[in-house]
């Protein structure tokens, strides 16, 4: 196994002691790796809020620690805190993106996008347990599942977790349109341009000079916000 998928990084920091040490507090007893990322999971899944309007231009806005530190982020702040917190038991980790459509977004935050439910470079994780890749989604904490009435993901460490294509209405909850590579640390740069691809150069660098202007604040409140349904 390729040590880059082990080691901490600038942002992956799995070194930091509040990284560690909530580390070994959620999962520090399981006695296997499949175990641990089990617990791992469902740790970022609920105890980090899923926010689509958190900062997203720089690395210390994905940084694990300061993830965690917050208690929110959107899917790839949350992806890459899982990440770092599965190389604190040296399990080997790495984030992988892929474009979504979201089938039940709120109104409000299709207006912000420009009218789209498109979301691209949404992130997860990728954990290589039981000698293969598997990917886990630790997007969604059960609090916004229940508002738009679908079921908390479920990771076992054996199969792939990837978003329900389906609410507990059979309502299209979400749809996988392509899949782009995984990384060993987060493409910032990237993932901003590729925002600015699909969102518009001038939208993005709105949002950039909004965030700026508030200290990283955002005054929306995505659990307030009205839920589109199709």
């Amino acid at each position: 196994m390729e040590s880059k998928y082990l080691e901490p990084t600038n942002i992956i920091d799995s070194d930091h002691p509040e990284v560690r040490d909530y580390a070994h507090r959620i999962a520090g007893k399981c006695r296997d790796a499949r175990g641990k990322a089990v617990k791992l999971f469902y740790a970022v899944r609920d105890d980090i809020w899923y926010d689509p309007y958190c900062p997203f231009y720089l690395p210390e806005h994905y940084r694990a620690s300061n993830v965690l530190r917050a208690g929110r982020g959107y899917c790839v702040c949350k992806a890459a805190l899982l990440c770092a917190l599965a190389r604190v038991f040296r399990i080997p980790s790495r984030v992988g993106f892929a474009d979504v459509r979201n089938h039940l977004s709120t109104r409000q935050l299709m207006d912000f996008m420009g009218g789209t439910d498109l979301f691209v470079y949404h992130g997860y994780t990728d954990l290589f347990l039981d000698g293969k890749w598997v990917k886990a989604t630790p997007a969604f904490n059960k609090e916004l599942c229940e508002k738009h009435k679908v079921a908390p993901l479920e990771f076992d460490g054996r199969e792939d977790a990837l978003l329900q294509p389906y609410n507990r209405e059979k309502r299209q909850f979400m749809e996988y349109v392509a899949y782009h590579r995984t990384y060993a640390d987060i493409p910032v740069e990237m993932i901003v341009a590729a925002w600015k691809d699909a969102y518009g150069k001038d939208r993005v660098e709105g949002w950039i000079e909004a965030l700026e202007r508030t200290g990283g604040k955002s005054p929306k409140d995505f659990y307030r916000e009205d839920v589109v349904k199709r």
